[in-house]
């Protein structure tokens, strides 16, 4: 007798498969200069044995009141940085092979091999460019496992399943965006109560649930202040100097743009008939993604799935089995990149986050006096115990700072001079493109040090 195996099952595998080997492999999921400062952020939370409240990484911020959000993805990231930096590869391709054959086995489930595949390929493609060593990416299995839930209760016509409410706390101790989970949930909540005809009855059971997971995401060492922290953010104005949350760029070929057209299509194929509330909630989805390019990898996970029973009542999962020897085939394929990934050494040098040979040049001593710094350099001088002037935690600087931080990068003289004085600036470090090079270049008092095609360090005479 044959066995045969679940095609949803075979196809998440090496859905999961495919993607385990991109993180794995792909030296740009370490292009972030956050990487540096998650681990060392989670090494401090592990030797003092508490979460981090106040700010103990920067000179200008120094013991300022800082709300470590993602305190848990930073303590698991320190623990995976032991293995060195494959060991930050293998946990953050584990977290993406997750997320993957989460979204693979249900699309599967309900869609026909080949558009389940073309969904399931647009949608993480959307992903490729938020693939970076950061929570965000341990959260992405949370939010897709969230997401199925919600719209296979609204397939069966039932309220969430109570089993869903351990997803919230474990992700808003992870990353802030267990927030659109609940948003989420509130936007299929009413889409039950509009298409039931018991409304009164949908409302009490989806607001029930909705109320219990908005409270269960207190259960973290910030209680409230972990609601809010997200709309702090995003209310922050100056947000939208850094590129991530920028709009999303269509003057080149992207994934993003490439799906949203792929979408496009389907939909006015008129085929595909998707219900008017639900293509409401796709149409917000879209303009979050269009307004930040971070959220294009929200959209990349739910709007397949919540496309998922729209797109299988057009192409539906015939019930044909395959073979047990796919599953194991694919087992035998983690098994052989994960020996892989361990054996072979990653070696960083020199990147647009990373001046590690420009930093090497300055003398001990120097660094220990206040610097200014490139704000992608940030990172990497907490890494190496260096005291930055700014780096990526917008929440903790503000938009006072940051402004400032704009008009001295701008160059704005004046501001560049008034804040090299009021902070005792003694030594700069910037990107050797940064137009504030060539003004410091001009200044009197200060000469350049080092250079190279990454970096340029000055100091002060």
């Amino acid at each position: 007798m044959t066995r045969t195996a679940s095609p949803a099952l075979s196809f998440a595998l090496f859905a999961g498969l495919a993607f385990f080997a991109v993180a794995a492999f792909s030296p740009a999921i370490l292009n972030d200069s956050d990487t540096y400062w998650h681990i060392r952020a989670g090494e401090w939370m592990l030797a003092h044995g508490q979460v981090l409240r106040a700010d103990p990484f920067s000179y200008t911020s120094a013991g300022a009141p800082w709300q470590a959000q993602e305190w848990l993805a930073e303590i698991v990231m320190a623990l995976a940085w032991r293995g060195s930096w494959p060991g930050i590869h293998l946990l953050f391709a584990a977290a993406i092979a997750l997320a993957a054959g989460i979204v693979a086995f249900f699309l599967r489930r309900r869609l026909d091999t080949v558009p389940a595949l073309l969904a399931i390929v647009l949608g993480l493609a959307c992903v490729a460019g938020s693939l970076l060593a950061r929570p965000h990416t341990l959260s992405l299995p949370l939010l897709a496992l969230w997401t199925a839930g919600l719209v296979a209760a609204r397939e069966r016509h039932v309220p969430p399943g109570w089993w869903l409410i351990p997803v919230i706390p474990l992700w808003a101790n992870l990353h802030g965006s267990f927030a659109f989970g609940l948003a989420l949930a509130g936007a299929l909540g009413v889409e039950a109560v509009l298409e039931s005809d018991d409304r009164k009855r949908a409302a009490l059971r989806w607001g029930a649930f909705l109320a219990v997971a908005t409270a269960s995401a207190m259960l973290t060492p910030f209680g409230v202040k972990t609601l809010l922290f997200p709309f702090h953010l995003i209310g922050m104005e100056r947000l939208t100097q850094i590129g991530e949350w920028q709009a999303t760029d269509f003057s080149r070929l992207a994934p993003f743009p490439l799906a949203l057209l792929a979408m496009l299509f389907v939909l006015g194929m008129g085929k595909v008939r998707v219900p008017p509330f639900r293509l409401l909630i796709l149409v917000g989805l879209v303009y979050m993604a269009l307004s930040h390019g971070r959220h294009q990898m929200l959209a990349g996970i739910v709007a397949p799935l919540l496309l998922a029973p729209a797109l299988g009542r057009a192409w539906p999962a015939r019930e044909d089995r395959t073979s047990a020897w796919w599953p194991l085939l694919a087992g035998l394929g983690f098994a052989v990149l994960l020996a892989a990934r361990v054996t072979i050494p990653v070696t960083r040098g020199d990147d647009p986050m990373t001046p590690a040979t420009a930093l090497a040049q300055v003398p001990r001593f120097l660094r220990e006096q206040p610097v200014l710094n490139d704000y992608a350099f940030g990172g990497y001088l907490i890494w190496n115990g260096d005291r930055p002037f700014i780096d990526s935690r917008a929440d903790l600087y503000g938009d006072i700072f940051l402004r400032n931080y704009q008009d001295i990068t701008a160059p704005d003289r004046a501001a560049l001079e008034s804040s090299l004085a009021y902070y005792h600036v003694r030594w700069t470090i910037f990107s050797a493109r940064a137009p504030v090079v060539k003004l410091l270049d001009e200044m009197p008092g200060w000469r350049r040090y080092y250079a190279d095609r990454l970096a340029v360090v000055h100091v002060r005479n």
